[in-house]
């Protein structure tokens, strides 16, 4: 009698084999492994450093721009014959900043280029690897002290008088009344949204990950309210793009240019993120105190938000009409 065989069935590893590759790599990953094709000094150390920074749980921005920040800086390091990291010098760095600089950059890229350069610096001195002394002596370049540029007025009527579409109504207003960056409003979520009290929740701002409420003015409100009731709920995102994503930058950017050329102000120079600057003067100018604005536009340092009082301080401004009819008139030296 023929013994009957058991039925085994096949193991599936092929299958989840296949399923692991298909996941997407991480910025890590995507990182390490264009490091790994480098020829560059102290590539090892380089590859730990971005490490370390993704430990500490760094945005995949951030990374980014440190390791274009270490990339530059080692490739050019090597240019100059140097194989060890040890042999850094502060020679070689003022070399650097100054090949950058050589290279067109701006001078706002080549400060951010340098910040990052000094952490990797200091990561390679708390390993032992450099002698701290490379950075004692701190290289400062002069940055161009812009003011931030409000729209006017009169211009901003004309703006929300061009809105038509319940979405495009609700992203403008959000980004004015608010002080939003646009990168948070992008990436709101419906469930971020307090509509009751009137507020919205950033868990984590764009630039410096500091979390804060801001707050919905009357108009906000209802545009919001009603962009809520045309929205589909396919996303959990507040003002959704493509393939359950958010709306992408450039749409939103595109969106803004469109009713700015519709209100007849293109030729103004104002840009989305002039809706930010907007809501920080406005609110100076209505009396909100500088620490008051400091937390609802979420910097870190209140430098960042006395740019702001330079531009709009209006009893500055009526300070200096007061005194200078009192010197027109001649109450000063008599009349010239």
């Amino acid at each position: 009698m023929t013994q009957a065989m058991p039925i085994i069935s096949r193991p599936r590893s092929r299958k989840i084999e296949v399923n692991y590759y298909n996941v997407a790599a991480s910025p890590i990953d995507r990182i390490l492994e264009k490091i790994s094709k480098m020829e560059i000094p102290g590539r090892e150390h380089f590859e730990s450093y971005m490490r370390h920074k993704w430990r500490m749980n760094h945005k995949p921005s951030t990374l980014l721009n440190s390791f274009q920040a270490v990339r530059s800086f080692l490739t050019f390091y090597s240019c100059l014959g140097k194989i060890q990291l040890r042999d850094i010098v502060h020679d070689d760095i003022e070399a650097f900043i100054e090949h950058e600089q050589d290279r067109g950059l701006k001078v706002t890229t080549v400060r951010t280029r340098l910040n990052s350069l000094w952490a990797f610096l200091r990561f390679l001195i708390e390993q032992d690897i450099i002698d701290e002394q490379i950075i004692k002596r701190k290289i400062k370049l002069k940055v161009p002290d812009f003011l931030p540029r409000a729209i006017a007025p009169g211009d901003v009527r004309k703006l929300l008088g061009a809105l038509k579409e319940p979405r495009d109504r609700a992203l403008i207003l959000v980004l004015l009344r608010t002080g939003m960056r646009i990168g948070e409003v992008l990436r709101l979520k419906v469930r971020d949204l307090d509509i009751r009290e009137r507020k919205i929740h950033i868990y984590e701002g764009e630039k410096n990950c500091l979390g804060r409420v801001v707050y919905l003015s009357d108009d906000a409100l209802m545009a919001l309210k009603l962009w809520l009731r045309k929205r589909k709920p396919q996303t959990e995102y507040l003002f959704p793009g493509h393939q359950h994503k958010h709306l992408g930058y450039s749409q939103a950017r595109n969106i803004f240019v469109k009713y700015i050329g519709a209100a007849g102000l293109q030729h103004k120079g104002y840009m989305i993120h002039s809706l930010r600057h907007t809501f920080a003067s406005e609110l100076l100018n209505a009396g909100m105190r500088l620490e008051c604005l400091q937390l609802l536009l979420g910097h870190r340092e209140i430098e960042m938000t006395r740019r702001y009082a330079r531009l709009t301080d209006k009893s500055r401004e009526e300070e200096y009409f007061r005194a200078m009819t009192i010197i027109e008139q001649g109450g000063i030296h008599g009349t010239y």
